[in-house]
């Protein structure tokens, strides 16, 4: 037995942490399976319909602007209301997220959609949220060619479509949603968290 071995057994029986890497690994993959919360404030813990407007009035708080409507065919008419209300041009870039091609974008004849990354020379950008955290107003963006990142953060105007049922009172939820959707280990590169106007 090296020095090394002798010092990290002494460290481990000092901890009292079982000597069997086996041992170890089974305690490791327990905790993984559980993937246990924390405490969740009450503000959070809310039917669905006062998640949602939790969650609305969160958003508005911190500088964001609303609309509801009651379909995907709807969306493009409210993102031409958009642009127009602020003498924005009527383009946007948008990833290849299948829920946003039913967004009625055949409808806005003056429409320009754009497909793919932003590389940056967008004005406005629409992408899907993932998810929305009721107690602070925040949307949950994974990465992925459905919705590129670049679009969360390059064009000056984001405009995101959540559906209200993927609201959530709290981010612990979103998690949890997220491990379920995507399935155990198998996360998106990235998950952004955007509460508000940068």
């Amino acid at each position: 037995m090296s020095a090394r071995d002798t010092v990290l057994g002494k460290i481990r029986a000092s901890m009292g942490n079982p000597a069997s890497n086996d041992e170890r690994r089974k305690a490791v993959m327990d905790r993984l399976a559980e993937t246990p919360t924390g405490i969740i404030p009450g503000r959070a813990q809310l039917p669905q319909a006062g998640q949602v407007e939790l969650f609305c009035t969160m958003a508005e708080q911190f500088g964001a602007t609303l609309a509801r409507v009651s379909d995907y065919g709807e969306v493009a008419g409210e993102v031409s209301g958009y642009l127009r209300s602020r003498n924005l041009p009527a383009a946007i870039r948008m990833g290849a997220d299948k829920r946003l091609k039913s967004a009625g974008w055949e409808t806005e004849k003056n429409l320009e959609v754009r497909h793919g990354p932003s590389d940056g020379g967008d004005l406005a950008g629409v992408s899907h949220a993932t998810a929305g955290i009721a107690e602070t107003g925040t949307v949950a963006m994974m990465s992925g060619q459905e919705n590129p990142t670049t679009i969360n953060f390059l064009p000056e105007h984001h405009i995101v479509v959540i559906k209200a049922a993927d609201i959530k009172g709290d981010m612990e939820s979103v998690w949890s949603m997220v491990r379920e959707k995507q399935g155990k280990g198998e996360m998106p590169r990235a998950l952004n968290l955007i509460t508000g106007p940068s």
